[in-house]
């Protein structure tokens, strides 16, 4: 039943959280029930580099698609299973399995087209069909441009096969009515301005996920008053740890200045303090200064949330965001106004 509840919780938040971030787009404009072998994308040099710098970096692919050590500094995949796929960690969640994205052609997704994979990134369909889970965070990557999705296909493909065969994901039957409806994708996408810094850095935030992960949840809903104010629980080989807040209200991050925030996701430190493993800052340093320093100046506009949140300190009751972290106790409910009371 735990496990039930969990897998609830985690469908609400993205399902909610695509309401405020979903967009309509397709290069193909491909129109529902067409063939599902339209989509080739030729593998130019620059598609290659670009695909490793999202994979790699940005949207940390290989945390979930990947055995992870987590033991290590940056949580990056084991030796040799990069991309090979796995059964969920984290409690609760063993039902679900990542698959193996690899080039492998008899367990990975060596025989799948283009069309395909870009069905399950941007539509959350997989290749045999199945509507996919929603921690496959496909309603964000729905604003993935056309070009770096074709990018994203390229350098997938270009890794080395990893052999591993793994089960299905099977929904528990609580789940398997409520996913989110297939919205296929009519028209192209278009990336964002990327002169302009806020823009860049919305474009980002959406591919990183970084909402989704710093929003915390009340009655399985994200309590969307309190976008990215911290506090979602994470249980699994990293310990438990809830996410920070990450506004720039003083009980977030509005200490932080350009150069720090670059420096914690270059290192995965705060002064002396090490950030979770949970937490992929091992793919967020591979990116740019610019990118980085475009997230900042995105979350800088974002509404401050007063929401304390601190790890080091023994969980206690939150009356804001209703869960159990350190400093709970410290926040007061009249502080932000919300709906969710």
């Amino acid at each position: 039943m735990e496990r039930h509840k969990q897998a609830i919780k985690l469908l609400f938040i993205v399902i909610v959280l695509a309401g405020i971030v979903i967009s309509i787009g397709y290069s193909s404009r491909r129109k529902p029930g067409t063939a599902t072998n339209r989509l080739s994308f030729a593998p130019t040099a620059a598609r290659l580099e670009r695909g490793r710098y999202i994979v790699e970096g940005l949207a940390h692919c290989f945390q979930c698609h990947s055995e992870v050590d987590w033991q290590n500094p940056g949580a990056q995949p084991k030796q040799g299973r990069k991309a090979g796929g796995t059964i969920f960690v984290e409690a609760g969640m063993q039902w679900l399995v990542a698959p193996n994205i690899s080039p492998d052609v008899e367990t990975g997704a060596g025989s799948w087209t283009d069309e395909q994979l870009a069905r399950a990134i941007r539509e959350g369909i997989g290749h045999d069909g199945r509507r996919l889970f929603p921690m496959m965070p496909y309603m964000n990557f729905r604003q993935m441009s056309d070009e770096d999705l074709a990018s994203v296909i390229v350098y997938v493909r270009s890794i080395a096969p990893v052999r591993n065969v793994l089960p299905k994901t099977v929904l528990p039957d609580v789940v398997k009515g409520s996913l989110p409806p297939h919205e296929p994708i009519t028209a192209a996408v278009a990336g964002p301005d990327m002169s302009d810094p806020i823009a860049r850095g919305k474009y980002l935030v959406t591919l990183g996920n970084c909402m989704m992960c710093h929003t915390p949840m009340k009655q399985g809903q994200p309590i969307t008053q309190l976008a990215f104010g911290g506090g979602l629980k994470f249980t699994g080989p990293w310990g438990e740890v809830n996410s920070a807040n990450i506004t720039p209200d003083a009980s977030g991050i509005s200490y932080y200045d350009e150069a720090l925030f670059v420096k914690t996701l270059r290192t995965g430190q705060v002064g002396a303090r090490k950030l979770s493993s949970i937490m992929p800052w091992g793919y967020f340093r591979n990116m740019t200064d610019d990118d980085l320093k475009a997230i900042f100046a995105y979350l800088r506009t974002v509404t401050p949330v007063q929401h304390r949140v601190d790890n080091t300190e023994v969980a206690t009751a939150c009356p804001v965001c209703g869960g159990r972290h350190g400093y709970g106790d410290k926040n007061h409910h009249d502080k932000n106004a919300t709906d969710d009371e």
